[in-house]
């Protein structure tokens, strides 16, 4: 039994008619007695009592009545839900991030996909580095958020937001009175640095600058993220230097001036995510991520 042969049992169910049944569904009436009677044939039973006045439903005819409506309406309902997810709107978006990246863009870039495709179910999951990477291969998630990425062929990354630098003072520390830093200034001080990681990061961009630029660093701890770096600035252990967004945590005692440096101008956020990856939700999402760029 076909969905057409469906859509004309019931036009003409409700209207009793062949002529109205067939004017209704815009065709003429040959076609439409043609597949009545082909599926009277396939089940197996009379489905319409014919009579001069038209036709009526045979105690077979009702019972397939009672069922055609909700067939049908499954029937559009699955063809609009695959519309929905061939054209991403429908479906998941499982997201790798980590804690310095959720205090500037990226809760707005999500919060701008949730507002243009409400039915898409937004999964969010604290990675590291490496557990990305590894989850993206293992098709855990669909896209993660990270600073400094390691070459994968398997993966593509792409900028999000270029931030500069900054550094983290604790209130009343004598660098305060600077309005702008260098590493020079840092020389020796005890340094609070981020995150302690086994593969290469924001740690060893910082440790190239201060010998680049003949500054001694002084490492007074290493942790494992931001918001424990900033709150042992606030609590006077040392400074850091640190990028824009960790300003966005706004800890009492804590000051933050410009770093002026020739070895870390700025540095990337990038989203990454699998090379082979042509899902709609993901396509989208990156479409939104690319406009997000326009004036930075």
């Amino acid at each position: 039994m076909e969905i057409k042969q469906m859509r004309y049992f019931l036009a003409l169910a409700q209207e009793n008619n062949f002529g109205r049944a067939a004017e209704r569904l815009h065709i003429t009436q040959p076609p439409l007695t043609r597949q009545i009677h082909t599926l009277e044939e396939e089940l197996g039973t009379p489905l319409f009592i014919r009579t001069n006045k038209g036709v009526e439903l045979t105690e077979a005819g009702q019972a397939l009545l009672a069922e055609v409506p909700n067939i049908l309406a499954l029937s559009k309902r699955a063809e609009q839900q695959a519309q929905l997810a061939g054209s991403g709107y429908i479906g998941r978006l499982d997201v790798g991030i980590f804690t310095s990246g959720v205090l500037n863009i990226i809760p707005r870039l999500l919060a701008d996909f949730h507002a243009l495709r409400p039915e898409v179910k937004i999964g969010l999951y604290s990675m590291s580095k490496t557990e990305q990477i590894a989850a993206l291969h293992e098709r855990r998630i669909t896209i993660g958020f990270n600073r400094l990425v390691p070459y994968d062929e398997d993966i593509a990354v792409d900028w999000v937001q270029r931030e500069p630098y900054l550094v983290a003072l604790y209130e009343e520390h004598p660098l305060c009175k600077k309005k702008v830093l260098t590493l020079r200034d840092l020389d020796n001080e005890p340094m609070i640095l981020y995150p302690n990681a086994p593969v290469a990061g924001l740690i060893d961009v910082i440790a190239d600058a201060f010998r680049a630029e003949k500054a001694a660093l002084r490492i007074e701890q290493k942790v494992e993220d931001v918001v424990t770096c900033i709150a042992l600035v606030a609590s006077r252990f040392g400074i850091c230097v640190t990028t824009a967004s960790a300003s966005n945590l706004r800890l009492p005692g804590v000051v933050y001036r410009p770093l002026k440096s020739a070895h870390l101008k700025d540095i990337e956020l990038s989203c990454l995510y699998r090379r082979e990856d042509n899902s709609p939700i993901l396509r989208a999402f990156l479409a939104l991520i690319k406009t997000s760029r326009v004036g930075q």
